[in-house]
């Protein structure tokens, strides 16, 4: 079976920021697409309490 990975519409390959998604089964896969041997899987409801949590603000701190 082939992965279908989306990219963001925010990353950049000019940077190689490249954020993808791809969605097997019930599971959530994210990587980048500079280093596609590393994949992180969740759920669907685990990737939107975190989209949620990020949209609030809720991890700023780890940018300082």
């Amino acid at each position: 079976m082939e992965i279908q990975w989306q990219k963001s519409s925010f990353s950049t390959d000019s940077e190689g920021n490249c954020l993808e998604l791809a969605k097997v089964g019930d599971e959530i896969l994210l990587r980048e697409s500079d280093t596609g041997d590393v994949i992180v899987r969740t759920s669907r409801e685990k990737l939107r309490a975190f989209l949620l949590g990020a949209q609030a603000h809720e991890f700023d701190h780890f940018a300082k």
